[in-house]
């Protein structure tokens, strides 16, 4: 036991921010209370105008002990050059990355060690859990259920998920010349860096049972955003001379799921506001 522990990982956890005050009390407060402590848990502020950085400092206040760091990434606006503050400031022998609105299992930090206990493994990503959508837990089942068809369809790619991923700090550096600056905000970046991971050689994988909630709120966008959303995919494919057509299948499963999952979202708030009224009335 005592030499299984000894060779276990140790993790950080870097979250980029931008106007987040929704949601980065939960966020990094699911970070701190895993059943296997993280390393570090680094908040990555990027000129956030709202009360983002004050709950960062409130929750740093009342948990002194707890290795909660916060940076502020103030040269520019973006979220490439922030998650790559964070991805460079991290001491841990592995970096996970998550969004500012990822709420993560319990057992996150515990699972994302033991798929790095084999050395061959250079990144690793799992499954979502929409936490603001009716049927959740059958939502993170059927997501779990598409991530690895993608995967089966994509055969030698395997992409890693910006709000659920880990890289060895090792890979990490040897891709940190290479991944894209985007400055124009065209692409997808975690899709960036599974390209960059793959062109070096480098294994990722997927773990189901490396699990984070995150919010829906993407398809609260208009028709028109959502689609230039999804068309980061092709994108992003045709920046790196990636001619791999079953590579863009994700993005018509976007487009697919759009409506139902607007039309889902939709019901949610009716019967929220619906009840509000009474509890008010």
């Amino acid at each position: 036991l005592m030499t299984a522990l000894a060779v276990l990982p140790t993790v950080s956890i870097v979250i980029p921010a931008f106007n987040e005050e929704s949601t980065i009390r939960s966020c990094v407060t699911a970070a701190l209370t895993q059943t296997v402590p993280a390393h570090e848990v680094i908040v990555v502020d990027n000129l956030s105008t709202d009360r983002t950085v004050d709950i960062v400092v409130e929750l740093q206040q009342a948990n002194p002990d707890a290795p909660l760091r916060l940076l502020s990434q103030n040269l520019e606006q973006g979220l490439v050059p922030t998650r790559n503050l964070g991805l460079d400031s991290a001491l841990g022998d592995v970096i996970g990355r998550i969004d500012a609105d990822s709420v993560l299992e319990p057992n996150w930090v515990a699972e994302v060690q033991k798929a790095f206990i084999d050395p061959t493994v250079s990144a690793t990503t799992g499954p979502v859990l929409y936490y603001d959508m009716p049927l959740r837990r059958f939502g993170l089942r059927a997501d779990d259920t598409l991530r690895r068809a993608m995967l089966k369809l994509a055969r030698e790619y395997n992409f890693v998920f910006g709000s659920n991923m880990a890289l060895r700090a090792t890979a990490w550096k040897a891709i940190r010349g290479e991944v894209c600056r985007d400055a124009e905000d065209l692409f997808h970046e975690d899709i960036d860096i599974s390209v960059h991971l793959y062109d070096a050689g480098l294994r990722a994988v997927y773990v189901p049972t490396m699990v984070t909630g995150m919010s829906a709120r993407r398809v609260d966008d208009s028709p028109r955003d959502y689609v230039s959303y999804v068309g980061r995919f092709d994108r992003t494919y045709t920046h790196h001379n990636v001619r791999n057509r079953a590579l863009r299948a994700p993005a018509w499963v976007f487009l697919a799921v759009y409506p139902i999952a607007k039309g889902l979202r939709w019901g949610q708030q009716e019967l929220a506001a619906r009840r509000a009224r009474l509890a008010a009335s």
